[in-house]
């Protein structure tokens, strides 16, 4: 009942639950819901037994030895499902004879030490009572008169070992036997504080549940909020994406046109270049040419002085004479012809602004996101009212569960069966006690026969003097040989009581270890109790049957408990959606539906963007007819490649410097350097510059090349492109839009099956984590029945048992080792006559 009363606190849960399957689901925005609220169970359901685990695992390495048979499934699911004694003769049934001998086989090593234990409780004290009888008559060694032998001292030294090690053997026995008495005592003295523990978690599974429920309800908002801040921004989300598909089209022809624009003006640029740098050059030529006139003039009046005749200048002269024709312009820039009509074209194009126009329509198609607010305003505030009611019917139903009460009668419940737990508490310690001082009185049996032998062996190896006669033995020997014989009267005295406790704690408790213990620990007990029709012969499942009232649920004990051993939530755990299906309570999809029908039917008009105007096509057509491409490039191309001078002025100056040195000094030689000198100012002065000028013409009539290469046709791909643009904008935008539309409807929805797979996942394995329920059932049965008591019972057993067996050949030295020892009323007497004979 109390878990059935627990399970009712997920119907809480099933508010939040439904389900929504999209036809498309882009990748949405991941919402970040937090943790659901958890706090640590204290309970570590594990034993450790300390050093006396070693003793448990010897036990159990002995109880493999006598049962090593695995689980028997089977047989126990027959013998579970038999029905003995209801009719006469079912015993004789073979099918039940059958399964009597495979359960003797299985029990075989019980049976048979079973078997020998009762023999030994049965034989000992009848062969005790004869052996008493017998020595009463003056046998069995109850005659007081020992024979001489030669070896006397040797089989008394072995009677008195073999005795110390079967005292030896009793001892440990004993102490083994002690301690799992005195462990099982402590464990069930501590044992209060796991239970309050295992009480204090399961206080915290209740108390915890309801918060954790309202933490899934109240992460409702996370959702609402992110899909309202979307909303809020339907510019930015869906005009951006609207923009970003027709961007594809639209932004590659704005960008043709801007280029456009900047090509007219580079032309414009060009041309202002070219008509400069031709007039430049027309004028630095003719000088440059008067100048090198001048120059050749005065070297060559130079060169006919009368200096130049000798014989060592003569040569020279005439050299430096031969390349004075050398001192000539090579390029010649007066007959190229002008482009000012192609430059005034350009001027009048460039009247109106391109660059302007074309960021006009930059403008318009930003202006995107700003109209997709404008027309979206009324239906975005419909979506909103939508999500608003959402929240207020899942806040309504969660305020009609009656959790509240359920979570009342829960606690009453625990809190009633902790009082009865802490009541009878005490009584379980005082019968600990009882049971503890019954085993330590059968210790304490095993003890006072090994004081006997102990006292016995002392005192008769003490007193012992080997040259006495077996009559003249001292006391203290004959007092040890009484403490043997007294030792052995209390072995048969006790031996049986102890050889019962031990057969009956034997069977118990090697039976529970391996019909129970060992296949808890390996779940094969749950395997057993999931059996079809095993503890409800008309239930196919029985826990389901219980739980659901529906048996054909697929829901076993193993699931149940391997699920809550993973700290998964009850409600995976106990299958409750046969119980409670959460999708039925509160159906979102009705409202996700409604959402995306109000976000489908969002229209947006974007025939108000204008990319480029009819003055601006015209203004690139009158662009393409300006008559660049009628320049003669040709001709300005021939004059460029050409040098200013024939030859290079520096090198003529430097050659003319040297030859001069070659002549004597003088007068002629000073001319020659200062012509030289003056060649080189020219070179500075005029034939730099003009050649900055020839490469800035070169750059301008190579770019009005280029520009002028299939201009026509270019500009008409930059209009085509921006009609096309403009076409898919007044016709073919509505297909973007609605494609645009569908995504961010589906990420809004996504929103809401986000949080849905949340609250999903959180039920499962985070809200109300059976943990607590998984340690009951360790506690109760790993712990308590194997830990505690069937491993100490069952040590306890095996140490006493040990000691019983031993107390076998105890007896058997005992007796031969105390012939040795006491003072005997007879000996053997030997004729000094036939000695010497």
């Amino acid at each position: 009942m109390a878990v059935e009363l627990c399970l009712l606190l997920l119907v809480f849960c099933g508010s939040t639950i439904s389900e929504v399957q999209p036809i498309y689901k882009p990748p949405p925005g991941t919402l970040d819901f937090g943790f659901v609220p958890a706090k640590t169970y204290d309970t570590g359901a594990y034993h450790e037994p300390g050093p006396i685990g070693v003793l448990f695992k010897i036990v159990r390495a002995y109880l493999y030895l006598v049962q090593p048979n695995s689980f028997p499934q089977d047989l126990v699911r027959k013998l579970a499902q038999q029905k003995f004694g209801n009719a006469q003769g079912d015993y004789q049934k073979p099918e039940n004879v059958v399964l009597t001998l495979q359960a003797i086989y299985y029990e075989i090593g019980f049976i048979v030490s079973a078997a020998l234990g009762f023999v030994f409780i049965l034989l000992l004290p009848l062969v005790g009572l004869c052996f008493c009888m017998c020595r009463c008559c003056d046998n069995c060694g109850g005659e007081m008169h020992q024979r001489q032998k030669k070896n006397a001292d040797c089989q008394r030294s072995c009677f008195a070992t073999f005795l110390f090690v079967a005292s030896l053997i009793i001892s440990v026995g004993v102490l083994c036997a002690y301690a799992a008495n005195q462990h099982l005592t402590n464990q069930v003295r501590g044992a209060k504080k796991l239970v309050n523990s295992n009480f204090k978690d399961l206080k915290i599974f209740l108390n915890d549940t309801p918060a954790q429920i309202d933490y899934l309800v109240s992460q409702y908002n996370t959702t609402k909020d992110k899909a309202l801040s979307d909303l809020n921004n339907v510019g930015p989300l869906l005009g951006s994406r609207v923009q970003e598909q027709l961007g594809k089209e639209v932004r590659p022809a704005l960008d043709a046109a801007l280029t456009m624009a900047g090509a007219i003006r580079e032309t414009r640029e060009a041309l202002e270049n070219v008509s400069v740098s031709v007039e430049v050059l027309q004028e630095g030529t003719e000088r440059l040419h008067a100048n090198l006139t001048d120059v050749k003039m005065h070297l060559s009046n130079t060169l006919n002085d009368s200096a130049c005749s000798a014989t060592q200048a003569a040569s020279t002269c005439n050299i430096i004479r031969n390349s004075l024709n050398q001192l000539n312009i090579n390029a010649n820039f007066s007959g190229l012809p002008g482009v000012s009509s192609q430059l005034a074209k350009v001027n009048d194009v460039l009247k109106i602004d391109l660059s302007s126009l074309v960021q006009k329509g930059y403008a318009a198609f930003n202006d995107t996101p700003d109209l997709v607010v404008n027309q979206t305003r009324n239906i975005l505030s419909d979506i909103k009212n939508v999500l608003e009611s959402i929240g207020s019917n899942i806040t309504t139903f969660a305020k009609t569960l009656p959790v509240q009460k359920i979570l009342a009668d829960l606690t009453m419940y625990l809190t009633q069966s902790e009082a009865y737990v802490q009541d009878y508490f005490p009584v379980v310690e005082q019968y600990d006690f009882y049971r503890w001082l019954g085993c330590l009185i059968l210790c304490c049996m095993v003890v006072l026969i090994l004081i006997f032998y102990c006292l016995g062996l002392l005192c008769g190896t003490c007193g012992y003097d080997k040259h006495a006669s077996p009559t003249t033995r001292g006391c203290i020997s004959n007092t040890g040989g009484n403490f043997l014989m007294a030792g052995v009267g209390f072995s048969f005295l006790f031996s049986w009581v102890l050889m019962t406790v031990v057969v009956l704690t034997f069977v118990t408790g090697g039976n529970v270890e391996k019909l129970v213990c060992e296949p808890f620990e390996d779940k094969t007990l749950f395997k057993v109790l999931d059996t079809p029709y095993l503890l409800n012969q008309h239930w196919k499942n029985y826990l389901s049957g219980i739980l659901f009232k529906n048996p054909n649920i697929n829901l076993t004990f193993e699931n149940v408990y391997s699920d809550c051993k993973e700290n998964k939530g009850i409600y995976t755990s106990l299958h409750l959606e046969h119980l409670f299906n959460i999708n039925e309570f509160l159906n979102i999809s009705m409202y996700t539906e409604d959402v995306a029908l109000k976000i489908e039917h969002i229209q947006i008009n974007l025939s108000k963007i204008i990319l480029l105007d009819e003055i601006g096509k015209e203004n690139l057509l009158n662009f393409s007819s300006s008559g660049i491409e009628g320049i003669n490039f040709a001709a300005y191309l021939a004059e460029i490649n050409k040098s200013v001078t024939k030859v290079d002025l520096l090198s003529f100056a430097n050659d003319l410097e040297a030859r001069a040195d070659q002549l004597p000094k003088g007068a002629l030689e000073n001319a020659l350097k200062g012509h030289a000198n003056n060649i080189r100012m020219i070179h500075n002065q005029q034939v730099i510059p003009l050649e900055q000028a020839m490469s800035t013409l070169n750059q301008s009539i190579r770019l009005l090349k280029r520009t002028s290469s299939e201009l026509m046709v270019k500009v008409k791909n930059v209009i085509s492109a921006v009609n096309a643009a403009q076409l898919l904008i007044n016709n073919n935008a509505s297909l973007v839009i609605v494609q645009e539309t569908k995504k961010y409807m589906d990420t809004i929805v996504g929103y809401f099956e986000q949080y849905i797979e949340w609250v999903k996942e959180s039920i499962a394995m985070e809200v109300a984590a059976c943990k607590p329920i998984a340690n009951v059932i360790d506690t109760a049965v790993d712990i308590f029945l194997c830990s505690y008591i069937t491993d100490s019972v069952n040590t306890f057993w095996f140490g006493l048992g040990g000691s019983s067996i031993f107390l076998i050949p105890a007896i058997i030295f005992a007796v031969k080792l105390s012939k040795y020892y006491r003072r005997m009323d007879t000996e053997d007497v030997y004729d000094d006559s036939v000695e010497q004979w």
